[in-house]
């Protein structure tokens, strides 16, 4: 037995392990929204989660 065919099943997973594509990918962001039937805690979640946005994609700089 050879130093190799201890690595072999060690390094297999690494090949078969599933990629997805960019574009097939979600963001998360594909929720349906009516702001019509939103009530006051809706709106202000909602400016809530776009000041984090904007924090992260400032400090993400």
């Amino acid at each position: 037995m050879g130093r190799a065919q201890g690595q072999k099943t060690r390094d297999r997973n690494k090949a078969s392990l599933p990629q997805v594509p960019k574009n097939l990918k979600s963001d998360g962001l594909d929720v349906e929204f009516d702001r019509d039937l939103a009530d006051h805690e809706d709106l202000e979640a909602m400016a809530r989660s776009k000041a984090a946005d904007e924090r992260g994609k400032r400090n993400k700089r």
